[in-house]
């Protein structure tokens, strides 16, 4: 398991949640400081993260993979189980790949449905170009 620390805002207050996974059996487990804890499996860590954002979505999770505009392809996907995926901007083709634990604090959102609609409009904002 490779451990990390994150930033969150939990009750107002800025706080660090300690992280762990294993991208061979695709889980990711959460400590916060208040000693809440929770475990995720499921096809790999990104999903695991969308899992989590939403069981506990009165935190905001300061990371690229809460970004919208953020979301991995399969290839990204199947490639680093999930760690890695593709920031995008609507019309524009060319994708930045990011580190979804990397610090992020705009554009945030726990549903990872948000993500999908905003992956699929961009999607076909290439289409008119």
């Amino acid at each position: 398991m490779k451990k990390l620390d994150i930033t969150i805002i939990k009750n107002a207050q800025r706080e660090t949640a300690k992280l762990e996974f294993d991208r061979a059996t695709s889980t990711l487990s959460i400590a916060f400081a208040d000693g809440t804890q929770k475990t995720y499996s499921d096809i790999d860590i990104y999903v695991c993260f969308g899992l989590l954002r939403r069981d506990f979505n009165e935190v905001t999770f300061l990371c690229k993979g809460s970004k919208v505009n953020v979301y991995p392809s399969a290839m990204a996907s199947q490639m680093s189980s999930g760690l890695v995926a593709y920031e995008v901007t609507m019309g524009e083709p060319d994708a930045k790949l990011v580190r979804i634990f990397d610090y992020e604090e705009n554009n945030l959102t726990n549903d990872i449905n948000e993500q999908i609609v905003y992956r699929n409009k961009w999607a076909e904002s290439l289409q008119s170009h």
